[in-house]
């Protein structure tokens, strides 16, 4: 892996090698990151991985608007990770005047169109006498269901990445497991880069999917204080040494510059850096 700057400026080509770049690597409520959206980049393949509040003013000022996306998967219905989807939906369907794909299952296209997305799209016109629908705005790519892992993993190709999405235990707070939670799921990018999304601590999940795949990387969500529906440092400072020296902390808070050194003293890579190109060959 090696970090390459964007110097301000997102490219959704490389020369094929696989290129991570996160548009911001800032928890729910920070002011001084962007949101932990994410986009993967393969050759002339990409896949834009949630779409936040502020995603799309990120993307303005990386010379691009969210019109130039042709794939998007959604890894869960926080504001921070859905809510500039409207904005996609509308703006595709009445400015550019295409339909960009979504890699998403049947249980969760239900779950972000009636909870998230119906109110704001659904209403502003008629298609043979009735609102619209989901599939007005986005042509649906089905990931497949996968037999003999851990917990529920669903497979799909976008062009030439590879995308293993995994149920994660995120919200509520209450929940005792993956299948207690509400819908969420991390990825899995070409069977060589993990990314949680958002996840509370899970060892189950980062032992034995480390266990399968051995990865090269692991971009894990991390707040700074113990409680509540993401992991925090604490916690993940008790994986073995093995894993936190391939693993970057993401979805962090605004005092990030206090944990620094903490981080480092723990064995960790560090904090993910936003609006760089993190290139796998």
């Amino acid at each position: 892996m090696k970090l390459i700057e964007s110097g301000g400026k997102l490219s959704l080509t490389s020369d094929g090698a696989i290129r991570v770049f996160f548009i911001g690597v800032g928890s729910a409520f920070s002011k001084r990151l962007y949101q932990n959206n994410l986009v993967i980049i393969k050759g002339k393949d990409h896949l834009l991985v949630d779409c936040g509040t502020r995603c799309t003013h990120a993307l303005y000022e990386l010379g691009l608007k969210i019109t130039d996306f042709d794939n998007f998967l959604i890894t869960h219905s926080h504001a921070d990770h859905i809510g500039g989807l409207e904005e996609a939906s509308l703006m595709s369907r009445y400015f550019a005047r295409k339909k960009p794909l979504m890699v998403i299952s049947e249980t969760y296209e239900k779950i972000l169109w009636d909870m998230s997305l119906r109110g704001g799209c659904a209403y502003n016109e008629e298609k043979d006498g009735n609102v619209l629908q989901f599939s007005d705005f986005w042509n649906v790519l089905r990931p497949k269901m996968l037999l003999d892992y851990p917990r529920e993993t669903m497979e799909a190709d976008v062009g030439s990445i590879n995308i293993k999405m995994f149920r994660t235990k995120h919200v509520p707070e209450t929940a005792k497991s993956w299948q207690d939670s509400f819908w969420s799921c991390g990825i899995i990018i070409d069977d060589r880069i993990f990314f949680s999304s958002d996840s509370r601590y899970d060892e189950d999940l980062i032992l034995s999917y480390e266990k399968m795949f051995n990865f090269e990387v692991l971009f894990h969500d991390c707040q700074f204080f113990t409680g509540g529906v993401h992991a925090s440092l604490e916690e993940l400072k008790e994986l073995p040494t093995r894993i936190k020296k391939k693993m970057i902390l993401t979805h962090y808070g605004d005092n990030w510059e206090k944990f620094e050194e903490k981080v480092k003293k723990y064995g960790f890579i560090g904090l993910n850096k936003q609006q760089i190109y993190y290139e796998f060959d």
